[in-house]
């Protein structure tokens, strides 16, 4: 069993986008595509969401817009590149950081074959609410 449905309808829909476009597209396109696909399958998201980052406590005038917001709480980043590397992981752990979400699915349809990563990031603010509501995540960054 999938000890998180919700990153799993996610990536079964992004897997669809890719079976369909294949690669070589810009990201846009792939954009396009799984708004339509979420849609589909009745997946809650805001595309291109702005998310407040702050510095030492200060929100700064620039904001983050994240490709997805999915079901409210997990951050999706798209790419479409060649092969997905240590840069673009720690793009999203900072976007996690900045944001205190503690879920990102990092997604490249520019590969042949679609490449995906679920990210679990536990805020210490986040870990004392742990003991207090179940969690599906076992692993942390």
């Amino acid at each position: 069993m999938n000890s998180d449905p919700q990153t799993y309808e996610i990536n079964g829909a992004a897997m669809e986008v890719h079976r369909e476009l294949g690669h070589g597209f810009l990201e846009a396109v792939y954009q396009e595509a799984l708004a339509v696909e979420l849609t589909s399958r009745k997946i809650s998201f805001q595309r291109e969401a702005p998310l407040q980052v702050r510095y030492k406590n200060q929100p700064l005038a620039c904001a983050y817009k994240a490709d997805f917001i999915c079901f409210g709480e997990i951050l999706v980043e798209l790419k479409a590149i060649e092969h997905l590397g240590n840069p673009e992981k720690a793009q999203v752990i900072n976007y996690l950081n900045a944001t205190k979400f503690t879920r990102a699915l990092l997604i490249n349809f520019g590969s042949p074959s679609l490449e995906y990563q679920r990210l679990v990031l536990n805020h210490p603010e986040n870990r004392a609410l742990k003991n207090l509501r179940p969690s599906a995540e076992s692993a942390g960054i």
